[in-house]
């Protein structure tokens, strides 16, 4: 994952704000808050999760199932920018 080296800082803020919200959740459930909001918690913590692996399935298609070393064919080019749009509908 050495590509991700680069984006290391910007993962990290987002890994934290992930946990922020998932200690949130758990305050609230401790708490014994109202059903509606401890569900738009795990909506918001659901999300930032799925965008975090978004950001990471799609580096891995880019550096690793394409090679980057060789600029990739127009038909793997659009291929690889298909699959990364599917995963993000999949996953919003």
């Amino acid at each position: 994952m050495s590509h991700a080296a680069k984006n290391k800082e910007k993962l990290i803020v987002r890994a934290r704000r992930i946990r922020g919200q998932v200690e949130a959740l758990e305050r609230a459930l401790t708490e014994e808050q109202d059903c509606g909001d401890i569900l738009r918690l795990i909506t918001s913590a659901r999300g930032a999760m799925n965008s975090l692996m978004v950001e990471l399935l799609e580096d891995q298609i880019r550096f690793h199932v394409l090679d980057p070393s060789r600029k990739p064919s127009s038909e793997q080019a659009v291929a690889a920018d298909g699959l990364v749009e599917t995963i993000k509908s999949y996953l919003k």
